[in-house]
């Protein structure tokens, strides 16, 4: 692994906080978000600039080199197959690297490593502005934006990584580099979509959108009436204005406010909505999802855009047990909605859920500037068993197999990274498809020794 006098040697070029086992912060640094995952690195070093990130990648090379040790490198800690730890390893945690500088005049945003979506919301906000993310807001910045980004303004503003700019990377060497379209043009590609394969991106540079208040929010019917709610959302939003997003799900209601008492703890079916278009037209754009069903609760309302994207941490805090299924969907026929609801009626916990995000819109333009593969496909959908309590791990694990292999036949093949637990490697190829070849080239070029693998991983060509 690493000796105490290579740790010794490291020490005066680290102002970050150097964690082994046996150390007071040990166990908590341990933690990621889904407790499902309990890994226990060797070494733990939290980075406070660039600087130690670079040191931490060359002490990481040579342990590497020396014995294998493997290295994991931690964002906001939210990925699902816990692919930002490892056993016995060495994890290169850039949570202290948090800043948010909001250039409102060119409309961007310059983000840290280590900052999650709750404090870009917070900066941007401020100045009537917005980058596209996902729906919930302590997930970290670098996870979600290098997996793609998918969340509330998808069809108007599409993929976070449409809206990335510019990044500054330490690659597996030790360098830093900056990639953009015109510098490194290939590593800004590959990064868009590619995950963490080439390199520690120590900063994020944002398009930011004019984005203040949102009319946003579910509507909620009976489980009984899951196939015609389906039916109406597969026809209704492809052809709905790009201004309105909403996704599908299937859950069960919360018992407390906002949700009225006579629902409380039921199995339900629901869109959950985002609007950003005029305010004039708000009546228009609902007035048929008003009049389709009626739903049981019509939970539109004006919102702040940051308290949206906030509105499902509270139910989804860290420490929580989590299992992930996902694919891509180009359709969803009657045949698929049938085994759907199958499950749907079945969610084992009151938290476990599955969810259909539209990727059409402002998401399926682009299709060959970006590593991420599936721009003709309509809905990246995933499935989750989630639930405090460790002793039903196995039920949320197997309700969401089960579903998973229910469904996949009626699949586009691969899935959203973002969504995917530790899968193998065909998975990560169905995925990526026809990009991953060239990924694999761009990896050999930046990453010949793999040294970047505790990951969805892309091997060198």
């Amino acid at each position: 692994m690493f000796t105490q006098e290579k740790l010794n040697e490291l020490r005066p070029n680290f102002r970050g906080e150097i964690i082994q086992p046996g150390d007071a912060s040990y166990e908590e640094a341990c933690k990621v978000y889904n407790a499902m995952i309990q890994k226990h690195p060797k070494l733990i070093l939290k980075c406070m600039d660039v600087a130690d990130v670079i040191s931490a990648v060359k002490f990481g090379n040579e342990a590497s080199r020396g014995n294998g040790m493997m290295v994991a490198v931690r964002g906001g800690g939210h990925n699902g197959g816990g692919l930002g730890t490892v056993d016995n390893g060495l994890v290169i945690d850039l949570g202290p690297i948090k800043y948010t500088r909001v250039d409102p005049k060119n409309k961007t945003v310059r983000v840290g490593g280590g900052t999650t979506w709750s404090e870009v919301d917070h900066a941007t906000h401020a100045f009537g502005l917005a980058t596209p993310c996902g729906i919930i807001a302590s997930t970290g910045v670098g996870g979600l934006t290098l997996g793609g980004g998918i969340g509330h303004l998808t069809r108007k503003y599409g993929l976070t990584i449409d809206n990335l700019l510019d990044v500054e990377m330490v690659l597996a060497d030790g360098n830093f580099v900056t990639a953009n379209e015109k510098e490194n043009s290939d590593l800004f590609w590959a990064v868009r979509g590619g995950g963490g394969n080439f390199g520690i991106v120590t900063s994020f540079l944002f398009r930011c959108h004019p984005v203040n208040m949102v009319y946003a929010g579910p509507t909620l019917w009976d489980i009984d009436k899951s196939a015609e709610v389906m039916k109406f959302y597969r026809d209704f939003i492809t052809k709905a204005p790009e201004d309105l997003n909403g996704f599908f799900a299937f859950l069960t209601v919360p018992p407390g406010p906002p949700f009225p008492e006579e629902l409380h703890l039921k199995k339900m079916c629901a869109i959950v909505w985002c609007y950003v278009g005029d305010e004039k037209n708000v009546d228009r754009i609902f007035e048929p999802i008003k009049n389709f069903g009626p739903p049981a609760l019509f939970g539109v309302m004006k919102m702040p855009h940051p308290m949206l994207n906030s509105a499902f941490d509270a139910l989804f805090p860290p420490g929580y047990q989590w299992y992930w299924r996902a694919d891509f969907l180009n359709d969803i026929s009657d045949k698929a909605i049938e085994e759907n609801i199958k499950f749907g009626k079945s969610m084992p916990t009151m938290l476990s859920t599955m969810h259909m995000y539209p990727i059409d819109g402002a998401a399926a333009r682009g299709n060959g500037d970006t590593a991420w593969n599936y721009r003709h496909s309509k809905w990246s959908q995933v499935i989750v068993g989630v639930d405090p309590d460790p002793k039903n791990k196995e039920l949320i694990t197997e309700w969401t197999k089960d579903y998973y292999d229910a469904i996949h036949p009626f699949s586009a093949g691969g899935a959203y990274v973002n969504f995917m637990m530790d899968e193998g490697e065909d998975r990560v190829k169905a995925s990526y498809g026809e990009n991953y070849k060239r990924l694999s080239q761009i990896k050999k070029k930046y990453d010949p020794d793999n040294f970047f693998r505790v990951n969805q991983n892309i091997k060198p060509a």
